[in-house]
């Protein structure tokens, strides 16, 4: 999976933390009130990033409403995943992964192999 561009990431980031469906105009309209941007730049990516499968779409009327199709979470877990096929050797590249997490990232991972290890296997 390839890495958000800049106002990919921005318009991703609305859906995400807004945890609802919008449509082009709203994100235009949040967008200004920090920085200019075209109308016109905002449906061109947003279409972008729902052909790429980050987001789904229906009609309201004359204009398309869209939607997260996966969560920010489930984003940066592919991005992770592919971090770790990038490299030949999976035990070197997850021990460089562990060493860079500070003490709370490193909590968070230990919380999660427990919820793994604690699931029934197939």
């Amino acid at each position: 999976m390839r890495r958000l561009g800049d106002l990919e990431a921005e318009i991703m980031d609305r859906f995400w933390r807004w945890n609802r469906p919008a449509t082009v105009r709203e994100i235009v309209d949040d967008i200004n009130r920090h920085r200019e941007i075209a109308y016109t730049t905002v449906t061109t990516v947003t279409t972008i990033l729902f052909h790429k499968g980050y987001l789904t779409r229906e009609r309201d009327g004359r204009v398309w409403v869209y939607r997260a199709s996966a969560t920010r979470e489930a984003y940066a877990a592919a991005l992770m995943e592919d971090g770790l096929r990038a490299g030949e050797d999976l035990s070197a590249v997850l021990l460089r992964f562990v060493e860079s997490l500070d003490e709370q990232e490193l909590a968070a991972l230990r919380g999660a192999l427990r919820t793994v290890a604690g699931r029934p296997g197939p």
